[in-house]
This record gives structure tokens, sequence and C-alpha cells, in this order.
């Protein structure tokens, strides 16, 4: 069920229907090599979303394109928000999904850069008793032991990044109105390895120090056809995700258990200064 199609008295139901169980499908805008569109991770992500919907039933929150994405603010379309901002939005619209009657929430994020933001939503709902449960899942993170042997080794020909064969294959599996193959001239994403030099330590621009123009990979020998697999691999990978989190009671207990053992302390703490 999509948030965005349901009237009004449909949505009350549908949060009864789903088991009070919402998927945010997060995403950003930003270059993905010169054959891609920049909306890819919101497109992708929003597209599995869906398609799990429709086998596990949840209400399926909207195109989601705000997350972290400083690192291509230097390319056009770029929507890059501040940081402090941007948090604050997003737990904002947690809250807001809650206030709607969702208990469960699942973060289902198709942009890797949003993997530390991710992490600190998550664990930002520790600063305040919440109504609702955060769970988070990554892009191709559900799939299978089993499907994920079979795309090593009978699906994915090169060594696959941001914009390569498989990112490339499974927009072309759904959208392939929006990839431009012809506007890669042969290119392959190759890291430079402008900062090896200070390895094994990071900086804040490793990212554009390997792949400047945001190509990452092969994206040559992508086809819908491996896409198509692909998409079946992660659909079925999140539906078992969502299936698990609607079953799941011990995350809310443990948040009552934390809460409590909190103001506990607090009310410790006030005793020992009266």
């Amino acid at each position: 069920m999509l948030w965005e199609e349901l009237t009004a008295d449909d949505f009350a139901q549908a949060v009864v229907d789903c088991r009070r169980t919402c998927v945010l499908p997060m995403g950003v805008l930003e270059r993905h090599g010169p054959h891609m569109p920049l909306g890819t991770d919101m497109i992708d992500a929003h597209y599995v979303a869906a398609q799990a919907a429709r086998r596990e039933p949840t209400v399926v929150f909207p195109q989601w394109f705000l997350g972290q994405i400083l690192e291509a603010r230097c390319f056009p379309g770029t929507i890059a928000i501040p940081p402090k901002l941007l948090l604050e939005v997003m737990l904002t619209v947690l809250d807001e999904i809650g206030r709607n009657g969702f208990t469960k929430i699942i973060i289902y994020n198709g942009h890797g850069g949003n993997g530390a933001l991710v992490k600190y939503l998550c664990q930002s709902q520790l600063a305040e008793e919440k109504p609702y449960s955060v769970y988070s899942l990554y892009y191709d993170a559900g799939i299978s032991d089993e499907d994920l042997t079979h795309l090593r080794k009978e699906v994915w020909t090169t060594e696959d990044h941001h914009a390569g064969e498989s990112e490339t294959s499974l927009i072309m599996a759904h959208r392939p109105d929006l990839v431009k193959m012809d506007a890669l001239a042969g290119q392959v994403g190759k890291a430079l390895g402008r900062l090896d030099h200070i390895k094994p330590g990071s900086s804040t621009m490793d990212w554009y120090a390997d792949y400047p123009e945001h190509y990452a990979g092969d994206a040559r020998k992508a086809s819908a056809e491996k896409g198509k697999v692909f998409a079946e691999a992660m659909i079925n990978g999140l539906a078992r995700f969502i299936s698990a989190v609607k079953n799941d009671t011990v995350a809310g207990e443990l948040s009552e258990e934390f809460f409590r053992r909190e103001r506990e302390l607090r009310s410790t703490r006030k005793e020992r200064e009266t």
C-alpha cells in the first residue's frame, strides 16, 4: 500500500491491516556516472519497497530524497541539506509516521552514503522514549545467502560499485527509459587512489579522491535481465525483513526496559540531591 495513494479513511484502516508497520524507502539526489538518473537511489528503493509490500502488506512512505549527500555538492542536480537540519527533519518525519499510528518503522536505505546517518537516526531514538520502534535495512542486505551466491556466480561479471553493473541493471529492469548507456562511451569507473597514502586512516575526501565522477565499477555489462534477477532477490529479502519486524516483540520490550531503568536512575539521583 502506497501512503500517497490512500484516502484518509482507507489510510486509517491500512495502518491496522499492516499491523502498524511502515516502510520509509530512503534515497538521495546525486550523480550516478554519465548514464543514470540523479534519483536512482530514491527510485530503486521505493520500487523495491512497493513490490515487497505486495508480498508482505505494509504501508510504504512516499519517495524520499533527503539524505546525506554532501560529497556530491560539486555536481548539478544534487540536493544536499545542512547536517543539523537534515537530522531534525528526519527525526520529525519519524515522529509524524508514529503519530499516524505506526508502532514499527523500517528505514529501507537505498544509498550507501546514508549508512552512518541511518545508524545515528536509530541510536537517536534512545534520547527520548517513543511510542514506536525504528528498524533499518540497507539496499541489498536482506538478500538470502543462496540468492547472493547465485548472483555472484551466475549474474555479475565485474567487481561492482556505485553506478556499476548491478545498480545499472536494477534500474534498467523497471525504468529503462531513464538509462542512457550510450553516454558511457566505454567508460569504466576505476579508483584513482589519490589518498591511498593515508590508509588505513580516512578523510572526508576519501570518496571524491577515488571517484571524482561518481562512477565506480563497470556498467558496460549491465542488462535488464540481470536487473530482474537482482530485483527479485532484493524484494524477497525486504519482504522477509518486514515479516520479521511485524512478528518482533523484543525490540519494544527492550525499549520499555531501557527507559524504565533510565527513569529509575533519574529518580534515584533526584532523591540523593534532596
